[in-house]
């Protein structure tokens, strides 16, 4: 089983935070989007993870393959890479993986995060399509429905034909299959919403070929695509994950839980929390600090913030209020 993770946007709209380290990559309560989303595939496929084949931007450097890599290991997989260039599109995107589009697989858009129950049935389906219930799919590709029959695929409808929102997670039985149906796309120019190749066209072609086609669904559903999600998506995790015992080390300082405290964090002084990340490597010193992230060995001094995200190796010293600040910054009070 492979897993196909298109990841070669920039993120633009979680900037500051992913102008050095791609969006899939940052952490959210010590472990990448990316990485959960691979742990979360291989607790509840039937047949194990053997590939992760990632689609990566241009300006992609060794460390991320190198953090890609190690996660795949961790998993008993190995880790494989293709690079779009331009970017025309998700179909576009799942075309440069190239030869790996071979054998069954899933195909994720490595932007939300999600949860769903073990035991997923892929058996006697060419394609398997996660939806999630939405009172607005214009946002949205969805599955429109006859009866229980899946009988097209729409992206981002005009008009309310279905509220099943498709959410990025595809099971292919024949990635060869779907290769050659965004090739068809691509060889004659057909394209979708925002005149790019839409992978739900290609997916549209197939079920228009008889494929079989069926749905699963996802227990949660977190958008980790802005500021603000990104930061309701890390309280939801710090408020429903299993208590986890503090990584690193807590000085004389007041923790009002949930919190998260990553490993090598260190807070003295002070007060934290609630609903706060503190990842690792990070020093929190005669601070407040509430409803926010702190990332990787970014240092907080003197400071009383609340729903603010301090990137990583940045320094917030004497500042009190609300601040959202990138990598390598400096803030003063």
């Amino acid at each position: 089983m492979k897993l196909i993770i298109p990841m070669a946007g920039r993120g633009t709209r979680v900037r500051p935070h992913s102008h050095v380290t791609p969006k899939p990559l940052l952490p959210v309560c010590g472990k990448s989007m990316v990485e959960r989303i691979v742990d979360t595939f291989s607790a509840v496929l039937p047949r194990p993870i053997t590939e992760g084949v990632f689609i990566l931007g241009p300006d992609f450097g060794q460390d991320v393959r190198d953090a890609l890599t190690d996660i795949c290991s961790r998993h008993g997989a190995k880790a494989s890479f293709a690079v779009q260039s331009p970017a025309l599109g998700t179909a576009h995107a799942v075309s440069c993986a190239g030869a790996h589009l071979e054998g069954e697989g899933i195909v994720v858009f490595a932007d939300t995060l999600f949860f769903m129950e073990p035991g997923v049935n892929l058996d006697d389906s060419d394609v398997v399509a996660w939806v999630k219930h939405v009172d607005d799919p214009s946002r949205f590709g969805v599955a429109v429905r006859e009866g229980d029959r899946i009988v097209r695929l729409v992206e981002k409808p005009k008009e309310l034909i279905s509220t099943e929102a498709l959410i990025g997670i595809y099971y292919v039985k024949d990635l060869a299959r779907l290769s050659g149906a965004i090739n068809y796309l691509m060889d004659n120019n057909i394209t979708g919403v925002g005149n790019e190749y839409q992978l739900t066209d290609a997916f549209d072609r197939l079920l228009k070929q008889d494929a079989v086609f069926r749905t699963a669904t996802v227990t949660e559903w977190l958008d980790c695509g802005t500021i603000e999600a990104l930061a309701d998506t890390t309280r939801f995790l710090i408020r429903h994950q299993k208590p986890a015992i503090p990584e690193g080390a807590v000085k004389g300082a007041i923790v009002h839980e949930p919190v998260y405290i990553g490993p090598g964090a260190v807070i003295e002084g002070g007060e934290i929390g609630p609903e706060t990340s503190i990842e690792a490597g990070a020093h929190l010193v005669n601070s407040t600090f509430k409803h926010g992230i702190v990332f990787g060995q970014a240092t907080v001094r003197n400071a009383h913030l609340t729903d603010s995200l301090v990137g990583r190796h940045a320094v917030v010293d004497g500042f009190t209020g609300r601040c959202n600040i990138g990598d390598h910054s400096e803030v003063q009070g």
